[in-house]
C-alpha cells in the first residue's frame, strides 16, 4: 500500500487499530461492493486502495466499526471515531446524493475554510505592507505598491508549476496556475464533441486568441488532464447546496462525455480570432461536477483493470484445477468417462 496521496502527495498517516492497512487517519469501507478507501486529510480526496490489501483490511473496519459506541449513522453511512483518532466511513447502500454528501461534502468543505483563512490572511497582509512603510517614514505611492506587488504575483503564477499533465503524442507538460487558470473547455468535432486547450506558455493571459497558443487535448489524455487540473481551479471548493447541484448536473447527464460537453457548450465553440470564456468562469457547481465525474471516471479505470487481472487469475486457476483433477485418473477411466459424457449430450 503507497504512504502518500495519489492526487496532492501528501503522508496519509497511520494508525494502530487496523493490521492489515496501518495506514491512513480516515478510513472509508464498503464491504458489499468490497471497496476501501484511504481519505488523505490534506485534500479530503479518497485513495483507492490495491486489490490485495482489502479484504481482511474491511473485515478488521467492520469489527472495529461495530466495537465502538462513538458513531453517528444513517440508514446508509456511517462515521465512527475511535479512541485511537482514527475514523472509520461505513458505506452500506446509500442513495448518490447522501454519498456524495460525504464523499465531497467535506472535501470541498474543508477548502472552503482554509481559502477563507489564507484570503483573510493576505488582506490581512496587504494592508499592513500597505501602511508600514508610512510608519516607518518611507514614502511609497499606493500606485507604486501596487504595481510591484502585481507584478510579483503575476511572475509567481507564471512560473510556479502545479501539475503535470501529458500531450496527445504522451510527453509530460508542467503546467502553471497560469496555464490552468487560462485553459479552455470548447466545443469540438472530435468524436467526443469537447476538447481542453492548455496554453502552452505560462504567461498565457485570458486575451489570447489563436489556438496554435493552446495544446489541444481530446479524449482519455483531456479527461486526465482534467483530472489533474480542477483541484486547482476548484480550490475554494463549494458550499453544501454546491455539491448538492453537482450532483445532479452528474446525475442528469448520460454519461461522462455529455457533462463535459454542456460545460463546452457554456463556454462556446472555439472560432479562431474570438475570445472564449476560460474554463475557471464556469459556473462553480459544473467544475465541481466535472471534478466529482473525472474522480469517480479515474476509480472506474482501476477497477476495471482490477477485474481484468482477477478474471486473467481465475482463468490460471480453472486451468491449474483441471489438470490436478485428471493427475492420478487411468488413461481407461479418462476414455470411459469421455464415452459417458459423450451419450450425455446426445
Amino acid at each position: 500500500m503507497y504512504r502518500s496521496c495519489l492526487f496532492c502527495q501528501a503522508d496519509l498517516g497511520d494508525n494502530q487499530l487496523v493490521e492489515h492497512l496501518p495506514i491512513g487517519r480516515r478510513l472509508a469501507f464498503d464491504g458489499a461492493k468490497g471497496r476501501l478507501w484511504v481519505v488523505c486529510r490534506k485534500c479530503e480526496r479518497w485513495n483507492l486502495t490495491p486489490f490485495d490489501d482489502r479484504w481482511e483490511a474491511i473485515e478488521e473496519c467492520e469489527r472495529q466499526y461495530r466495537g465502538t459506541t462513538q458513531r453517528f449513522a444513517t440508514d446508509n453511512i456511517g462515521l465512527a471515531r475511535l479512541a485511537e483518532g482514527l475514523e472509520l466511513v461505513r458505506i452500506g447502500e446509500p442513495l448518490r446524493p447522501e454519498f456524495a454528501a460525504w464523499r465531497y461534502g467535506d472535501q470541498f468543505g474543508r477548502r472552503r475554510r482554509r481559502y477563507a483563512l489564507v484570503t483573510a490572511a493576505l488582506v490581512t497582509g496587504g494592508i499592513g505592507l500597505a501602511f508600514a512603510p508610512a510608519l516607518a517614514g518611507i514614502s511609497i505611492g499606493g500606485g507604486g505598491f501596487y504595481q510591484i506587488f502585481s507584478a510579483f504575483h503575476h511572475l509567481v503564477r507564471a512560473k510556479r508549476k502545479v501539475a503535470t499533465i501529458v500531450d496527445q503524442s504522451g510527453a509530460p507538460v508542467r503546467v502553471s496556475i497560469a496555464q490552468v487558470e487560462n485553459a479552455r473547455l470548447v466545443s469540438d468535432r472530435n468524436e467526443h464533441g469537447w476538447a481542453l486547450l492548455v496554453p502552452r506558455r505560462g504567461d498565457a493571459t485570458g486575451k489570447s486568441r489563436s489556438r496554435a497558443e493552446f495544446l489541444t487535448l481530446e479524449g482519455r489524455t483531456a479527461l486526465d488532464a482534467a483530472a489533474k487540473m480542477l483541484p486547482k481551479l476548484n480550490r475554494s471548493g463549494g458550499s453544501r447546496a454546491t455539491v448538492q447541484s453537482a450532483v445532479q448536473l452528474i446525475e442528469g447527464a448520460e454519461g461522462l462525455d455529455q457533462i463535459f460537453k454542456e460545460a463546452a457548450r457554456r463556454t462556446g465553440p472555439y472560432v479562431t480570432g474570438s475570445a472564449v470564456q476560460q474554463l475557471s468562469k464556469t459556473p462553480r457547481d459544473f467544475r465541481l461536477a466535472l471534478e466529482m465525474a473525472t474522480h469517480e471516471d479515474m476509480e472506474r479505470v482501476w477497477l476495471a483493470g482490477e477485474l481484468l487481472d482477477l478474471e486473467r487469475a481465475w482463468r490460471e486457476a480453472e486451468e491449474i484445477a483441471a489438470i490436478a483433477d485428471t493427475l492420478g485418473v487411468p488413461t481407461e477411466l479418462e476414455q470411459q468417462f469421455d464415452q459417458l459424457k459423450g451419450r450425455s449430450d446426445q
